[in-house]
């Protein structure tokens, strides 16, 4: 199966030489996103609950340049600096997943791009 580069101009430009997403048939693979304001080009910072939002945002804007949404994901991945921040980010995060919410696994890290506190993948099919 050919591969797709799948790029949105409403989220963060690739901080390195990877692709926002890959299209691969059915599956879209997303590229770990962290919370930089397209707009803005800035980070947002301050709180880890407006760091998820953005995240969750950024990833959301890839979802759709591909035709997906949420209730497409099926794996998710999120890089935590602090875990015992993980009911923050948590709650922030399930507000994107209503229902069936995808597999997922939750790691804390030493370190993320550009210092920041979170970062999140994830994996969608659409039939």
């Amino acid at each position: 199966m050919a591969k797709e580069v799948i790029y949105s101009a409403q989220a963060p430009e690739p901080i390195g030489p990877y692709s926002q997403a890959i299209k691969v048939g059915n599956m879209l693979f997303l590229s770990g996103q962290v919370a930089i304001d397209r707009a803005s080009g800035q980070m947002v910072t301050g709180n880890i609950t407006d760091e998820t939002a953005q995240v969750m945002k950024n990833l959301s804007e890839v979802l759709q340049a591909a035709g997906m949404n949420f209730s497409h994901v099926v794996k998710s991945t999120i890089f935590m600096k602090d875990m015992n921040q993980f009911s923050l980010v948590n709650e922030v995060y399930g507000k994107s997943f209503s229902s069936q919410p995808p597999a997922r696994e939750t790691v804390e890290v030493s370190r993320l791009p550009k210092d920041v506190n979170v970062e999140i993948s994830c994996i969608a099919v659409k039939e």
